[in-house]
């Protein structure tokens, strides 16, 4: 008889729509390159689903999760607890445990912002900038409250729907010390001078929908301005094609996404993964 293992160390992500979610490639990737039997299942689950998948997840042993669209709020009242930035920013996209025995916790990250925070510190330094932000969903409160505790101190929040975009205003000055102000988002937007970084945090340009433009007056993109997209899938969205054309600088959602792969990676796993191996995946899923 072999004495092998046939019994892999699960991991996943939970959403839906999720087919289009290219976290799979990048994080089995480094569990190949870091020698790891472990495994990364996308896995769709409908809202009203959300509770029985989580309880499923610790009845099977998986070491922990992602989230995605539409789950990163709601997941929060199926955990045992929230860690101090997740509690900050009132979403949670990733899943982990903590604590031994009886005291074994399953808590909500937020790894979101973090890996955005890294992906603009590569360029430039977050403190002290003045921020307008494109939505004001879960990526938008993640990235908002971790550029606040980076330092960032001002912020104008752009969003369609008034509620939600005063919401994230008020989140951003009560929970941390940056000035945030609301714009209700009618006809093409035009960035204020003084601007320092602009950043897409909608769904606007995702695939399938890979034409749609962002509602944005493209004159207004300035040669000192950053302009960072969220959207890994297509990595070039029209917005980073204008914001390149306008001689910014431009992040793209690949830097961010493999950034928060890191950090869900080391949280799992207790491995500090090579970031230059999931980002070679993930170029080669998009054929980069």
């Amino acid at each position: 008889m072999s004495s092998r293992s046939f019994k892999q160390d699960l991991t996943c992500v939970f959403g839906q729509p999720v087919a289009e979610n290219p976290t799979q490639a990048m994080i089995e990737a480094a569990y190949r390159h870091h020698g790891l039997d472990w495994r990364y299942l996308t896995i769709e689950v409908a809202p009203d689903d959300l509770g029985d998948a989580v309880r499923g997840l610790r009845a099977m042993g998986f070491r922990g999760g992602n989230l995605t669209i539409p789950h990163k709020v709601a997941v929060i009242e199926h955990l045992d607890g929230l860690t101090e930035a997740a509690e900050k920013i009132g979403a949670v996209n990733c899943m982990v445990w903590q604590g031994e025995g009886d005291d074994r916790k399953l808590i909500g990250e937020n790894t979101d912002g973090k890996g955005f925070v890294e992906s603009l510190r590569e360029v430039t330094d977050p403190a002290g900038k003045s921020v307008v932000m494109f939505g004001a969903g879960g990526a938008a409160r993640a990235i908002g409250v971790e550029l606040a505790l980076a330092g960032t101190t001002s912020f104008t929040v752009v969003n369609r729907t008034e509620q939600r975009g005063l919401e994230l205003a008020k989140r951003l000055r009560d929970k941390t010390k940056a000035k945030a102000e609301f714009v209700h988002w009618e006809g093409d937007f035009a960035i204020p001078e003084g601007t320092d970084v602009v950043v897409n945090s909608t769904s606007i340009g995702l695939f399938p929908d890979v034409d749609a433009r962002l509602a944005l007056d493209v004159s207004t993109l300035t040669e000192g301005m950053v302009v960072a997209d969220v959207i890994p899938n297509p990595p070039e969205t029209n917005l980073v094609r204008d914001a390149r054309d306008r001689g910014c600088t431009v992040l793209d959602g690949l830097g961010m996404l493999v950034n928060q792969g890191v950090i869900g990676f080391r949280l799992w796993t207790g491995v500090d993964p090579d970031p230059s191996v999931m980002r070679a995946a993930l170029e080669e899923v998009f054929g980069e």
